[in-house]
């Protein structure tokens, strides 16, 4: 193996273990888990080391090793509350399942969370490493002429947040593999084909995450709750959008899909400020207004979407959004843990990498 491909996998290898020394839970510790703790540390440093003897032929090897170590003992020394955030895991806590109402989802509460919102952006700091580096992993991938990709749906009520996850996800990945789409009413042109269709036309290139900022369920949504089209024909979506997104996932495209819960009182406040700021009169819409008379319609037209399309390949996540740092954490974590789970490797070289390097020297000399 060369000295490159020894590097990544290496880093690999640290990513794994970072992320288990990130979430101990060091406060409630015992005494003989804090020896574990320990011992794990002095494995990763141990990892960190082979990788900084064996890739010294690579350039910029020793600042690579400073950086890993870094992140390291950033993990290592995150407290308790932190560490411990998504205990239990977030398919747990906030995943849709048989039984679960929107209704009863508080907006202001984070579950599985109980640090301040220092502690929520410290977790996505140390989180932001790993989307990079598995971001990084699958467009490469896609560079090479693998299929996996990744679409993020991000849906709720009007100033729910969807803007502000929009600039984080990008804030954490290399825009170069990362685009967004926002979807409104429908033009003349999207009107003359198949509700899917302008979907279809939006969907993230092989090695890609694309952001959805309203999606293919406002086709179902709107007409549920304004009656624009018969009950059969946007009734029968539901079914036409499990296949569409089963087709999806077959091909190699990851679909995360997210609801942002905010309470009718946080919309209010979020309304008011447009209102007093001159910088955001143009976030106003007086159509909002109008949604907002109709909030318990809405709740139901969702309510049955999640309970159609949740399915066990496409779950829906319920997100409470009142605290913008709580829903952003909640965010990196299913965007690392769906980047991570694609379980990807680096592609070989299918070139001849003697010869590359032969030609290289050949021109200093």
């Amino acid at each position: 193996m060369d000295a490159s491909a020894l590097a990544f996998q290496g880093r690999t290898v640290v990513m794994d273990k970072q992320d288990k020394i990130g979430k101990a839970d060091k406060d409630k510790l015992g005494k003989a888990d804090k020896k574990a703790l320990k011992a794990e540390k002095a494995k990763v440093s141990r990892t960190l080391d082979y990788v900084a003897k064996t890739t010294g032929v690579v350039e910029g090897a020793d600042s690579e090793y400073s950086e890993l170590e870094h992140r390291l003992e950033l993990a290592a020394e995150s407290s308790g509350k932190l560490s411990a955030v998504w205990r239990p895991s977030i398919d747990s806590l906030l995943k849709f399942r048989p039984g679960m109402r929107l209704t009863d989802v508080d907006g202001a509460s984070r579950p599985g969370f109980e640090g301040t919102k220092q502690d929520a952006e410290r977790f996505i700091e140390l989180s932001s490493h790993q989307i990079a580096f598995y971001q990084e992993l699958l467009y490469a991938n896609g560079v090479d002429g693998g299929k996996r990709r990744m679409l993020l749906v991000l849906q709720g009520m009007d100033a729910s947040g969807k803007g502000g996850i929009v600039r984080h996800v990008f804030r954490q990945g290399n825009p170069m593999g990362i685009s967004y789409h926002g979807f409104g009413k429908p033009t003349d042109e999207e009107k003359s084909h198949d509700y899917l269709w302008r979907i279809r036309r939006e969907l993230p290139q092989n090695g890609w995450i694309k952001v959805f900022d309203r999606s293919h369920y406002e086709d179902i949504v709107m007409p549920h709750v304004y009656g624009t089209y018969p009950e059969h024909v946007w009734r029968a979506r539901y079914d036409e959008i499990n296949e569409f997104e089963n087709s999806l996932i077959d091909d190699g495209c990851s679909i995360i899909k997210i609801f942002l819960v905010v309470s009718r009182d946080c919309q209010k406040r979020h309304f008011i400020g447009r209102l007093d700021d001159p910088h955001k009169y143009w976030k106003f819409d007086p159509s909002d207004l109008d949604a907002r008379v109709r909030w318990d319609e809405y709740m139901d037209a969702w309510q049955e979407v999640f309970e159609k399309t949740s399915t066990r390949r496409a779950p829906w996540y319920l997100v409470p959004a009142d605290h913008r740092w709580y829903s952003r954490a909640v965010v990196s974590e299913l965007l690392r843990v769906g980047l991570r789970d694609m379980g990807l490797n680096w592609p070989p070289a299918h070139f001849d990498m003697a010869e590359a390097r032969r030609r290289l020297e050949e021109e200093e000399a």
